[in-house]
């Protein structure tokens, strides 16, 4: 047991690091350009994936879903439920802004024409798709 309790140990202490690391990395961010805004925001992502792959492990594991007590699945579902319908609202408020943003570029002319394919509508893909007779 003891090599189990070293592993818990060691998931903490390089959770906490990895926060600490991005504390310091995002430190000023306001004022950072977009690439280190995309590479931060990437890497807090890939953080996440991580971090949900191994919790949502952690709950499959036979050891801990036996001696997990209900008051501890209450709080962890209570505290993941905020996180799961915070994120989906970023996403969706996200979205819709930068559609938004994206509508007043299209209609100012000011569409890089090479991204201008990903703006054509169902409609236009599906007269563009060539007939296969067999």
């Amino acid at each position: 047991m003891s090599s189990f309790y070293e592993n818990l140990e060691l998931w903490v202490k390089k959770q906490e690091e990895v926060k600490e690391l991005f504390g310091k990395a995002e430190e000023n961010y306001d004022k950072a350009d977009r690439l280190t805004l995309i590479t931060l925001t990437r890497l807090a992502f890939h953080q996440m994936e991580r971090t949900i792959e191994a919790f949502d492990n952690w709950l499959k594991d036979p050891m801990i879903t036996v001696h997990m007590p209900r008051e501890m699945l209450v709080d962890l579902w209570s505290r993941v439920r905020k996180v799961l319908y915070e994120l989906i609202d970023i996403d969706v408020e996200h979205t819709k802004k930068f559609t938004e943003h994206l509508k007043d570029l299209e209609a100012k002319g000011l569409i890089n024409p090479l991204f201008t394919s990903r703006l054509v509508s169902d409609e236009e893909k599906r007269q563009r798709r060539p007939t296969v007779t067999i």
